[in-house]
C-alpha cells in the first residue's frame, strides 16, 4: 500500500522549500585553473595507461565533453520520463495524492531538463544526439509499453542519475556549477525515488518468478541503454587524439568496468528488494554489465 502520509509530507517540501536552478547554481562561476567538468573517477578513461597519455588541457576537454553528453542524456530521458507522467496522470482522480506528487515532479522535471540544457550552454557543450535507434526505442518504451514495464525503466534510470549527482557534488576538483547542479537534482531526485519506490510496491507485491525475472531484466536493458549515450568516438576527435578509434576502444572497455564498481551499487540493492536476482537473470548482469552478483 502507498504510504499517504509520508508522500504527502514529500509535497509540502517540494511546495514549501522548492530548489530554484536560478538561484541555487551559481551561473556567474567560472571553472577553476586544474578544476574538471565532472569527477575524474567517471571519466571514461580514468586509471588506463592511455588517460596518463593525455596532457592536463585534454583531460580537462574529456570531462568537459563527457559531462556534456551526460547532461543531454539527463535532459532526453527526463523529457521521456515527463512524457509517461502525463500519460499516467490522466488515469488518477486529481485529488489523490499520487495524481498530485505526480504534478510536483512533472515540476521539479521540467525544471531539471532546464537546469541540464543551460549547463550545457555554461559549458560551450556539443553533446551528440542519440541515435535513430536510442530515439526509436525510447519514444516506444514512453508511448507504448505496459505501465509497469515504463515504470521500472524510468526507476533504474533515476538511480544511476543520482549516484552520478551524489559523485559530482562531493569532488572538490569539479566545477562548482556541475557541483551544484549535481547538488540540486540529487535533492529533488531522492524524493522522486522515495515515492516510485513506494508505488512500485504494486507492481512487485504480488509478482512471480517471471515477473520479477523480467522487471530485473527492464533495469539491466535500461543501464545498457543509459551507457551508451556517453561513450562517443567523436570526442576523442574533438580533444585532439591521434589515434580516435584506439582510444574510443579503450573508453568503451573501461568505461563498462568502472561503471560496474563505482555505480551499480544502488541499482544491485533496488534489484534485490524485488528478488529480482535469480539464475536466468544472474548471468546477464555478469555478462552486460561486468557486476558481481
Amino acid at each position: 500500500m502507498l504510504n499517504e502520509s509520508q508522500i504527502e509530507r514529500l509535497i509540502t517540501i517540494s511546495k514549501e522549500k522548492p530548489l530554484l536552478p536560478e538561484k541555487f547554481v551559481p551561473w556567474h562561476e567560472e571553472i577553476g585553473i586544474n578544476q574538471f567538468y565532472m569527477p575524474e573517477l567517471l571519466s571514461s578513461l580514468n586509471q588506463t595507461e592511455l588517460y596518463n597519455k593525455l596532457t592536463e588541457f585534454q583531460k580537462i576537454e574529456l570531462s568537459r565533453h563527457e559531462m556534456a553528453q551526460v547532461l543531454y542524456s539527463y535532459a532526453w530521458t527526463e523529457g521521456l520520463f515527463c512524457l509517461f507522467m502525463n500519460k499516467i496522470i490522466l488515469d488518477l482522480k486529481p485529488d489523490s495524492v499520487e495524481y498530485r506528487f505526480l504534478l510536483r515532479e512533472l515540476i521539479e522535471e521540467f525544471r531539471h531538463q532546464d537546469m541540464f540544457a543551460t549547463a550545457i550552454q555554461k559549458i560551450n557543450g556539443k553533446p551528440i544526439s542519440p541515435s535513430k535507434i536510442h530515439n526509436f526505442f525510447g519514444k516506444i518504451t514512453a508511448k507504448y509499453l505496459p505501465k509497469s514495464w515504463v515504470f521500472i525503466s524510468c526507476l533504474s534510470i533515476e538511480l544511476i542519475t543520482d549516484v552520478y549527482g551524489k559523485y559530482t557534488r562531493k569532488d572538490p576538483n569539479t566545477y562548482i556549477v556541475m557541483r551544484k547542479v549535481g547538488e540540486l537534482h540529487h535533492i529533488e531526485e531522492g524524493r522522486h525515488i522515495v515515492f516510485a519506490e513506494n508505488w512500485l510496491k504494486k507492481y512487485t507485491e504480488q509478482a512471480g518468478f517471471i515477473k520479477r525475472s523480467w522487471f530485473s531484466i527492464l533495469v539491466l536493458i535500461n543501464i545498457y541503454y543509459l551507457q551508451s549515450l556517453y561513450v562517443k568516438k567523436e570526442i576523442f576527435k574533438r580533444i585532439g587524439v591521434e589515434n580516435p578509434d584506439i582510444f574510443f576502444k579503450a573508453a568503451k572497455s573501461n568505461f563498462k568496468i568502472n561503471f560496474a564498481k563505482h555505480c551499480t551499487s544502488t541499482t544491485k540493492e533496488f534489484v534485490e528488494r524485488i528478488n529480482g536476482f535469480n539464475w536466468l537473470t544472474k548471468p546477464l548482469w555478469r555478462s552486460v554489465l561486468k557486476m558481481e552478483i
